[in-house]
Formats: structure tokens, sequence, C-alpha cells
């Protein structure tokens, strides 16, 4: 099996299937849940099969919050076979996944469990970082909003890393099972808060000036470049670097209707923010905390994050740990969309709501107002929904503010887009549109980057070219906004 180069049209021998439709892999991590899915793509067709859904989350540990990354690769090593059963023409994998987190390598083993990115332990690299460097020096080198869990954070807390050969963010470890060799892909490498904003190459003297080893920091690949091949077991398909930041591929599949839309990418994170060519790293932008993360094609993703339904998640597990019994929560939302807007929000980016816990409890004690009973659900849950929205709104303006755009629409793409209480309240709340799709924005966003990285949209396809694609999926549901 052969593939094509990136952006090489009909160069190559990769096999079509009969009704000329051509297939990848997409394997598709979050902070959740994990999935692999089947991209089909062809003359009018852009197609997502899901054949391997499985849970992902933190775990406790003796020593903090981890993740079970032989749990995880379990589940994708089995869901590719899966893949590979059902589509035996599938001609590349991509994966993608949440950001900053890592394994240690040495003599190609872990040498311990990846930390969840929540572990209270990265505070102290916090201290250790800025007293070294202050945040404003590191601002104007990575262009990174301030997150107390930004890898060089992590890094810095970190005692194994003297011991370590390289380090592999954890699609890139994913990658590094499949085929054995050790990249970052820049997507994902923007989030370590160790890239040059400017130039998209590690920042080595920062690194060491901060005690981190530059040798522990791997070759860098784009998008659309291959990494290795997977496995004889697995079918040596090759392994193709997408946006391996799970938001990277997802604003690929983001339907950007005019020069001044936004989007937010919704699912346990609301990532908010604009495409534009260059970063913005100035005063303002930083007093703002946003954020200039690599995107597909050298593009720039000028974002704030925001905490997403991370927050209502949270709650309806703590009550259905309560309760003894799962809760539906379809049925939670349509409640709590048939009871009055609250009169009173909490600020859903608290740090006291960070960690796994208590939910219910914490956003209680931010309202000054006791735990919900039963009868109280609806009201918490729309005011959680209502919290998100909010804020949703407030980091939109300021985008516009900070990048001089007059924002006239809002796409919101990911989980969040079934979430029809929170497209609502979010087009009520910015007093523009939304429009809310696709849900699967991450892997359709992966597949593309794949599929034109085996030739499949000419030789020249730009990111507009693939986002065209994305109407096959579906239309997106408008929400417009009421006084």
């Amino acid at each position: 099996m052969s593939v094509t180069s990136p952006g090489a049209a009909g160069a190559g021998t990769a096999p079509v299937t009969l009704d000329g439709v051509r297939a990848v892999a997409a394997v598709d991590l979050g902070a959740t849940s994990g999935r692999v899915m089947i991209g089909r793509v062809g003359d009018g067709i852009l197609a997502l099969e899901e054949v391997a859904r499985f849970p992902n989350g933190p775990i406790e540990r003796a020593d903090g919050w981890h993740w079970d990354i032989e749990a995880l690769w379990g589940h994708v090593r089995a869901g590719l076979a899966e893949a590979l059963r059902r589509e035996p023409s599938i001609e590349s994998v991509g994966i993608d996944s949440w950001a900053v987190d890592y394994g240690l390598l040495r003599g190609g083993d872990l040498l311990a469990e990846p930390f969840h990115y929540r572990d209270v332990r990265t505070a102290r690299g916090v201290d250790a970082v800025h007293a070294t460097v202050p945040f404003e020096e590191l601002y104007r080198r990575n262009g990174l909003q301030f997150l107390p869990f930004t890898t060089l954070y992590q890094y810095a807390a970190d005692p194994r890393l003297a011991e370590a050969e390289t380090s592999a963010l954890i699609p890139d470890l994913i990658a590094y099972r499949l085929t054995g060799r050790t990249v970052a892909e820049r997507t994902n490498a923007s989030t370590t808060g160790l890239l040059d904003v400017r130039t998209g190459e590690w920042d080595t003297a920062l690194a060491e000036a901060l005690g981190i080893p530059a040798s522990v920091l791997p070759p860098l690949v784009d998008p659309g470049e291959t990494i290795g091949a997977t496995p004889a077991d697995l079918g040596a398909v090759p392994v193709v670097a997408v946006g391996s930041h799970d938001t990277a591929s997802a604003i690929v599949a983001v339907p950007l209707s005019t020069p001044n839309a936004a989007y937010i990418s919704c699912g346990t994170w609301g990532l908010v923010g604009l495409e534009l060519p260059e970063p913005i790293v100035t005063e303002a932008a930083r007093a703002a905390n946003f954020t200039n993360e690599g995107g597909v094609d050298g593009r720039v993703r000028f974002l704030h994050n925001v905490t997403g339904l991370w927050l209502l998640s949270e709650t309806v597990r703590a009550w259905e740990e309560e309760d003894g019994s799962a809760i539906d929560l379809p049925l939670l939302l349509a409640s709590a969309g048939a009871v009055s807007p609250p009169a009173r929000l909490f600020d859903a980016n608290a740090p006291e709501l960070a960690a796994p816990g208590d939910m219910p409890g914490r956003i209680a004690a931010l309202l000054g107002a006791d735990r919900p009973g039963r009868a109280g659900r609806p009201m918490f849950a729309r005011i959680i929904v209502e919290s998100i929205a909010a804020a949703f709104a407030q980091a939109v303006r300021t985008a516009g503010a900070l990048a001089d755009r007059e924002i006239d629409v809002i796409h919101l793409v990911g989980g969040g887009a079934r979430n029809a209480l929170l497209c609502q309240a979010t087009a009520d709340r910015t007093g523009v549109p939304v429009l809310a799709g696709p849900v699967e924005a991450t892997a359709l966003g992966n597949v593309l980057v794949q599929a034109r990285a085996l030739g499949c949209f000419g030789a020249d396809a730009s990111l507009e070219d693939l986002r065209a694609r994305v109407g096959h999926a579906g239309p997106p549901r408008r929400y417009d906004p009421r006084s």
C-alpha cells in the first residue's frame, strides 16, 4: 500500500473502493471519552462511521491524578482493528487528542503514567517557572494565555524529567506506540509553552533557561506528514499527522461563513476565538488572557479557554452518585429550558471549579446558595448553562475587540452543538446568530487533513477548500438572538 505525498493529486497507487470512495481512520481522544471513526471521502461525499467509543477520564493514584494510558492504548488498538475489519481499504490513520499532557520515555518505555492536567502538582511548577522567567516575557515568546497546567509548568514540577530521553504529547505517544517513531506535531506542540510563537520552532533557549533539557523535545512535524506505519497486524497502514490538538482539527471543519466569524469548539472545554493569519501578542491580549495556538496550514487560533460542559457533566455525575442511578440529560435540559432565566450567575472560570469532585457543592458556594434538592435541579442546570454562555459571550466580545473585528456570526461545533439550551443562550448573550454544527467537527477535520494528504482534493487544496466539503456532513442549525 502506498499513499501520495501531501497535496499531490493522482500520484501513487493507494487503493480506492469500488464506488470511488476512499477511506481513512480517525482516532479522536477527548478528556472524557474517545472514539475511532472511519472517514469516507468521495465525489460529494464526506461521511463518518463510528466503530468504537470508550470512556476516558482521570484516575486517582497515590501520587495524584493520572491518565490510564494503557487502557486508552488498548481501546485505540482494538478500535483500529475493528475499523480495518469493517473497511480493509483504509489508507491512513490520524490521531488527535486534548493538549498539554505528555508521557516521558526512556529506552522506549514510559517512566510512569502520564499525569492529568487537573492534578494540583502544577501549582509548584508555575512558581518555579515565573521565578525564572516572568509571565510577561513568556507571553512575548510563546503567545500563550496563562493556564496553570501548560506543559512547561508540568515539566517544572516533574522530577522524572531528568531521567527521560524524550517526551511525547498524548497523540504523539499513541503514534509512537503505533509506529515506533517519536515526533511532536506542531499544532499540539504550540500548546506546550516551549514553541516560539513567531517561528513555530522549539524555543530551546527558553527550555534550557527553565532547566528543561532540549533533548526531550522531539522533532516537529506538520499536519499532512507521514509519521510511520502501523504494525503488520494492524495492516501496516501509514500514520499521518493531522491537527493533533483536537481543537486544531475541529477548526479545520468549522465552515467559517464570513470574514468576521468567531468559533466556539465546545466540549469539556469551550475554545472561543478567531482564526488569524498572524499572532496577537500585545499587552492587551496578555491582560485578557488570550492565547495564540498553532492551526493547520500555519493559521493562528487566537482564542480563550472557557470552562465548558465539564461543569454540567461533573454536576450530573455527582447527582448520579447521590441517586445511585443514571440521569436523563436531555430530559434535564428540557426541564431547565422551561424555567425562567436565572437572576444570578457564577464565574464559569472560577479556579474552585477546576478539579474533579463535588461540583454542585462548589457552584452552590459560589452562588451563596444551598445545594439543590431534586426539585431544584432544572434551575441549577439552567444556571450552569447560562453561566457558560455568559463566559462565551464575554470571550467573543473580547476577541473581536483585540483583533479589531465586528463579530457577525458564531460557529459552535463539537458536542456542545447538541445542547440547544446552550446554543440559544449563547446567541442571546452575544446578540449575534449562532450556527451549531457539525457535532463531530474534530473527527471531520482529522479526516479532511488525511484525505488532502492522500491527494483527494487536488494539488493545491486550501483550508477553505476543505471547509467547503463540510456542508456534506449536514447543514448547521441556526439560533437567532432573542431580545
